[in-house]
Formats: C-alpha cells, sequence, structure tokens
C-alpha cells in the first residue's frame, strides 16, 4: 500500500478504518475529511441525548483516534475522479490519493424544509431538538423504527403528548413480531397514541405542524420529528461513474475498486445474495475493519463475516440482540420471564438471541445466538 490514503468522512466507519490501518502496518499519511465539526461520537446515543432531562449533551466518549491523520473537519468533498484518483474538497482544493475509504455515511429523509419539522442525523440535530421539548409541546412522530421509539420514549417522559404514525407493529421489521410487540405494548401503557397509518405529506399550518394521513386524516402538532429512514450520501459521487442505478456497491471485502473501498451507511455490500445495506453502528465499525484491511492486502483480506449486534432503551426497557431478526413467537426463553418482561431468548432454528432487561455480555449473547437447537 502506497503513500496516501483520503478517508471521506469522520463517523465511526471513518474512524476505525484509519485506525485500521495503522493496526495493520499502513505508515504512510491519511487524510480525514469530515462534514461535521465536531470530533466523532456515538450516533446511537443522540436520540437518547436529545429526550434526557437536563442541559447536557454529552454522547459519551470515544476512544481516541490512533490513525495519527490530518484531519480537515467543516469540509466536504464535492466530486470524484477516480481515474486520475483525485478528490475535490468544496473551496476546490484537490487531494490526490493512493487509497480511498468512502464513509459518508446518510441523511434523513424529511417531508419538509420547515425548521418544525426535525431529524436526528447528528449533534446539532439533537441540540436543536433538545431545546423545542422545553416546554412540552405536542408532538407527531412519523416511523416506529428504533430512532422513531426510542425519540417517542424520551418526549412522553418530558411529559409531552406524542403520537406516532407507522404502518403495522412498530419495532416489528427491526425485531421480529414478539420483541416488537412487547416494546408497542409498553408504549401504549406509558400513554403513547399510536396510529396504524403511512403519511401522505406534512406541511406548515399556523404556528405548527399538519399531518396528513393516507385515509385523508389531518393531524396537528406543534412539532413533527420524523424518523422514516435514511438515504446514503452519494450525490458527491453521481459525476464518478462508480454508482451502479444510484447506488454505491461493494463486494465481500468492501471494495469498490482495487483503490476505493467502502463502509457505513453509504455503501451497499454484495456477499453473494446481492446487494444489501445495513445502516446500524456496529455493521459500520466491522465494515471499516474489512475494508481497511482490503486497500493493504487486497484478495488476501478476509471477507467481511460478523454476526449482527442491535440495541435499544425505550419505555423503560433495554434490549440486546444478536443474530438475524426473528420471525417466531415462540423463542426458547433461557432466562427470567416474558410476562416480567425480562428474559434471555434464544431463537435457534434464525441463530438469535435476545437479553430483556437483563444483564448479559455482548460475547455470550453471541455465543447464545449461535447455540445449535438441542436435540429431542
Amino acid at each position: 500500500m502506497s503513500a496516501h490514503v483520503v478517508i471521506v468522512g469522520n463517523g465511526i466507519a471513518g474512524l476505525t478504518a484509519g485506525d485500521t490501518l495503522r493496526r495493520l502496518g499502513y505508515e504512510g499519511t491519511i487524510t480525514v475529511v469530515g462534514e461535521e465539526p465536531h470530533a466523532t461520537y456515538s450516533r446511537p446515543a443522540l436520540s437518547k441525548v436529545a429526550l434526557a432531562p437536563g442541559d447536557d449533551l454529552d454522547v459519551g466518549t470515544l476512544p481516541a483516534a490512533t490513525h495519527g491523520a490530518t484531519e480537515l473537519l467543516g469540509r466536504t468533498v464535492t466530486g470524484l475522479d477516480p481515474a486520475n484518483r483525485v478528490a475535490t474538497l468544496d473551496d476546490g482544493t484537490e487531494l490526490t490519493y493512493d487509497g480511498l475509504v468512502i464513509a459518508t455515511g446518510s441523511h434523513a429523509r424529511r417531508f419538509t424544509d420547515s425548521p418544525r419539522e426535525y431529524t436526528i442525523r447528528s449533534l446539532d440535530d439533537a441540540a436543536r431538538l433538545k431545546a423545542s421539548l422545553v416546554n412540552r409541546p405536542t408532538v407527531t412522530v412519523i416511523g416506529g423504527g428504533p430512532l422513531g421509539m426510542e425519540v417517542a420514549s424520551g418526549a412522553v417522559g418530558l411529559g409531552c403528548d406524542v403520537t406516532l404514525i407507522h404502518p403495522g407493529t412498530p419495532m416489528e421489521l427491526h425485531l421480529g413480531p414478539l420483541l416488537g410487540g412487547i416494546l408497542t405494548r409498553a408504549a401504549l401503557e406509558q400513554g403513547l397514541n399510536i396510529i396504524d397509518s403511512m403519511v401522505s405529506s406534512v406541511r406548515e399550518e399556523g404556528e405548527g405542524m399538519a399531518v396528513t394521513l393516507t385515509d385523508g386524516t389531518v393531524l396537528t402538532s406543534d412539532l413533527v420529528v420524523t424518523a422514516a429512514g435514511d438515504l446514503p450520501n452519494t450525490a458527491w459521487l453521481e459525476s464518478s461513474g462508480l454508482l451502479v442505478d444510484g447506488r454505491l456497491i461493494a463486494d465481500e471485502r468492501c471494495r469498490v475498486t482495487d483503490s476505493i473501498v467502502a463502509a457505513g451507511d453509504v455503501v451497499l455490500i454484495d456477499r453473494g445474495e446481492g446487494p444489501r445495506r445495513t445502516p446500524i453502528w456496529t455493521a459500520a465499525i466491522e465494515q471499516a475493519k474489512v475494508a481497511a484491511a482490503a486497500l493493504i492486502r487486497g484478495d488476501d483480506a478476509d471477507p467481511l463475516d460478523f454476526q449482527s449486534y442491535f440495541w435499544t432503551d425505550q419505555w423503560g426497557l433495554n434490549l440486546k440482540m444478536s443474530g438475524p431478526i426473528p420471525q417466531g413467537t415462540d423463542p426458547v426463553v433461557v432466562k427470567g420471564s416474558l410476562e416480567e418482561r425480562s428474559a434471555v431468548l434464544h431463537w435457534p432454528e434464525s441463530g438469535t438471541a435476545a437479553a430483556l432487561n437483563m444483564r448479559m455480555p455482548i460475547p455470550r449473547l453471541h455465543t447464545l445466538a449461535r447455540t445449535e437447537p438441542a436435540t429431542p
């Protein structure tokens, strides 16, 4: 691997890629370009920080970077010329590279440009939402995935009147029917109003916001929080020739080309079963490790192979899950009780384990997930 690696993106994927390059013995120079002016922080903590009482915006401390890179923060890359290995910055500066790591993440889907429609993708987003909740406004949350439910949980905890709009059972697509159902029941018990529907439009109305559902019903509130998915940050790559039908796709070693790798929310990885995007924190870390190794070792680098891990805190419940999304509603209860909402669960057929309001080290949860079903 030769002299200069440019890492575009200063989130956890960019940080991990840089540190991994050094750990694997890379001695050349590294330049990191990051759109946010902040040092890398824990993005999953944003929803908790935004809804926690008090003025603190502490998102947790990540280990200090070991990559020793030149960091260009508050800057963006606006164009890429892979043939000449040149990345162009927002001020026209050109960075030549020998290896490139694409780790630009994603941005939230929005319905409007209104300042009363909030999303949470950055520390600044979290600060803005936190400031808006001081006077206990009425809140409409669009989307019942992890972010939407965590925001709704925090807002209800702060005394806000909250309505969440989601088609079907919240969290079911992320956790399966059993766990999704448990979290949804806990939400209802604590006063969340859940509407099973899709949203057709959002607009400002008077001093608040109006959300129109697909059946024509109009809901009004002081503000809206949209948590309806995200879109990869690939606009800067549109003229690069790297996108396939508008998507950035990498192989099982996270390679886009021999000199370009990608990791995190921005990329779809094709491991032989079609390109898939895995927009979770742990996936970004594992992909970045593989991507950095592929830059140095090429085909000798190990392909991506990791056990998926997910966690959430909402409605007074802590949930950790290892492995694929379980579809069954009859797991083995290894410990505890589902009725008491405190249990260790195992779905041996899908290779999944979960700890609901139970302390369990992550390595043990991974081991349980991989345990074969007992022979009758």
